[in-house]
């Protein structure tokens, strides 16, 4: 068996191109994470307390890209090795007329993914090597990392690599040998050249349930916990187990998609329209494989910006009504405080009405076992009120005193009237009435407190409106006189919000950026070599069309618009699991805003890999198209 899988992988090494790649490509990023995370694991404890919040981006980045392409790795290379063997079904039925089992059958596929993923898992180690410093060299640069990471000498990542490189391929191959190996001589022979059953049972099955608990979990957090749903780590990840259902259960909607697609082409006067349609119509599992990288890119590429962008936007327009300041003062660097010279010039502007806010944090007692902190504001009742519009369920903010707290829904004791014992930043107990219950919200749960509940706290923000009738030029000149040589920052409403976001920081944006990139470069490389391992394969049926009459540049015609063809329905597919995702995080967020929010789809984003995709499948294509057609023309073949 090994002679064979040696002779075949030598033999018929486009059809392994694919798999190489892809596999190569999975272990090569699965070693740079893991190098760079080995950085941050193994670096002196000393350091790490320096920069801890640094130390968590890195981790929490790597982890969450490490989730996203072991995911992506894992269903390419499933879906290759699935066509690289659905291509040799000929070269099968041949073996099982020359009497082998089904079990010889099995073990030659396995014996390849053996041979074939092992040298593509050390090579994707040689590009951890040369990656893994790389990544962390610009996580620095961009200021991602700490100045002081540096990659060592551990061995771990590669040896996590190189098995989880071969595990991914001989999950392929067993999923891809099991069919041919159950699959008569004769039945493998007639189902060569047109694509009668795709779907496997285990395709159905593992499809079908990543299906039912994708829907389930949406279903189930958005009605239960919605929450939950709007954290960076929920909607990055989530997402996967839909986006894998489509994947697998593509071949289903193939047929159709490719219809819809080249319906308006294949009318055309030429019949290149229609035999492209007819070709990825009768060769399904060429189509759906190479339709999934597709799928995955552009399906990925539309959640992750499109649940990032839509909590941030619910977010933006939660803080837009929750104030009616038409500026807004802040404190410059994280932590700092405002200058009381600043607070008192502000105040003298004329024709600005002003409120002031400081940070703290207020502790209460949950179960009667754990205290848990909640951030809150510490605010002047009289001046804060004519500014701000909170989300009351009950009560409302003119009734907060020294003797009360404004809380939110999360609480223990979230009914007005009630007693709560809290415990201040200081450290001391009290017990407050509540005054006030807030609508649980997408990200801004802070409660309310006055100065004496709050010892020590200093101003960050001072939030400015305009009294009726007020000059807006003459009291934005005061404003920015106020904060001039003090450091303190004097913005719009809008540029605020926008500025103090989580999901518009640099680091989270350059974080969800880190993780598509990888993605969708993975995808192309995958998509250009499954491209090649198609249409190398096609020498047959591209000998056939010139035999009818066709020219090679019709052929290539052909070829090119089965291919664009195919990217689209890819890129429909995608499009479809991604609004699935959006809509769920969309559900959410005007769940927890209590009406309808506002909806990012990210119509660039998703076009922009379409056609990165179209560009990789058209010139693989090609070119791979022109080398076929050169070798049928100087060698004819009996069809």
């Amino acid at each position: 068996m090994l002679s064979i899988s040696l002779s075949t992988v030598r033999a018929r090494w486009t059809h392994f191109i694919g798999v190489f790649l892809a596999v190569a490509l999975g272990a090569g990023l699965t070693a740079s994470m893991g190098l760079a995370l080995a950085a941050t694991l193994d670096a002196p404890q000393h350091l790490k307390e320096q920069d801890p919040d640094a130390v968590f981006t890195v981790n929490a980045m790597l982890a969450t890209a490490a989730t996203v392409t072991t995911f992506t790795s894992v269903f390419i290379v499933a879906s290759t090795f699935a066509f690289a063997v659905a291509q040799r079904q000929r070269e099968f039925g041949l073996l099982r007329t020359a009497g082998a089992t089904p079990r010889q059958i099995r073990t030659v596929v396995v014996v390849e993914a053996l041979l074939v993923g092992g040298v593509a898992a050390l090579a994707g180690c040689l590009l951890g090597r040369l990656g893994g410093p790389e990544l962390v060299a610009w996580m620095i640069d961009e200021r991602l990392a700490p100045s002081w990471l540096t990659v060592g000498d551990q061995f771990w990542p590669y040896q996590l690599a190189f098995w989880s490189g071969l595990l991914v391929a001989l999950i392929g191959a067993l999923a891809a040998s099991r069919r041919a190996s159950r699959t008569s001589a004769v039945q493998v022979l007639r189902e060569s050249d047109v694509d009668r059953r795709i779907m496997t049972g285990g395709r159905w099955a593992f499809g079908g349930l990543l299906l039912a608990v994708g829907v389930v979990l949406l279903v189930q957090k958005i009605s239960a916990d919605p929450a939950d749903l709007l954290k960076r780590k929920t909607y990055t990840t989530q997402p996967l187990l839909l986006i894998g259902a489509f994947a697998l259960l593509a071949p289903v909607a193939v047929r159709p998609f490719v219809q819809l697609v080249a319906w308006l082409p294949s009318r055309l006067p030429a019949a290149i329209g229609m035999l492209a349609r007819e070709s990825a119509s009768a060769s399904l599992r060429r189509t759906a494989a190479v339709a999934a990288p597709v799928l995955v890119s552009v399906g990925l590429v539309g959640s992750l910006l499109g649940a990032s962008g839509t909590v941030a936007a619910g977010r933006a327009d939660e803080i837009r009504n929750r104030t009616t300041a038409d500026y807004v003062i802040t404190a410059s660097g994280g932590g700092r405080a405002l200058p009381d010279k600043v607070t008192k010039a502000v105040r003298a502007v004329p024709g600005a009405r002003s409120a002031i806010s400081a940070p703290t944090t207020v502790e209460y007692l949950l179960e009667g076992v754990a205290r848990v902190p909640n951030p809150g504001r510490v605010v002047d009742p009289a001046s804060y009120a004519e500014l701000a519009r909170l989300p009351l369920v009950e009560g409302s903010l003119e009734k907060l005193d020294d003797r009360s707290i404004i809380v939110n829904e999360e609480w223990p004791a979230a009914a007005v009237g009630q007693r709560v014992d809290v415990w201040r930043k200081d450290g001391s107990k009290g017990r407050l009435t509540v005054a006030g219950v807030l609508r649980t919200g997408i990200g801004s749960d802070d409660v309310y407190v006055t100065a004496a509940n709050a010892p020590g706290a200093a101003p960050d923000r001072i939030e400015v409106r305009l009294e009726p009738g007020a000059d807006r030029a003459a009291v934005a000149a005061g404003l920015r006189e106020a904060v001039r040589g003090t450091g303190a920052a004097l913005a719009g409403t809008e540029q605020w919000i926008a500025a103090s976001l989580p999901d518009t920081k640099r680091e989270n944006r350059l974080a969800v950026t880190v993780v598509m990139g990888l993605v969708v470069l993975y995808t192309l490389i995958a998509l250009a070599a499954t491209m090649v391992m198609a249409t190398s394969d096609r020498r047959r049926d591209l000998s056939v069309l010139r035999l009818t009459g066709a020219t090679d540049g019709q052929v290539l015609q052909i070829v090119v618009f089965e291919a664009l063809t195919v990217v689209v329905t890819g890129a429909v597919l995608g499009a479809l699991v991604s609004g699935v995702n959006v809509l769920g995080v969309w559900s959410a967020v005007s769940a927890l805003a209590g009406g309808a929010a506002p909806l990012s789809v990210p119509w660039g984003a998703m076009g922009l890999a379409t056609a990165a995709g179209t560009l990789v499948a058209v010139s693989a294509a090609a070119l791979s198209a022109m080398a076929v057609v050169r070798r049928a023309a100087q060698t004819p073949q009996v069809v």
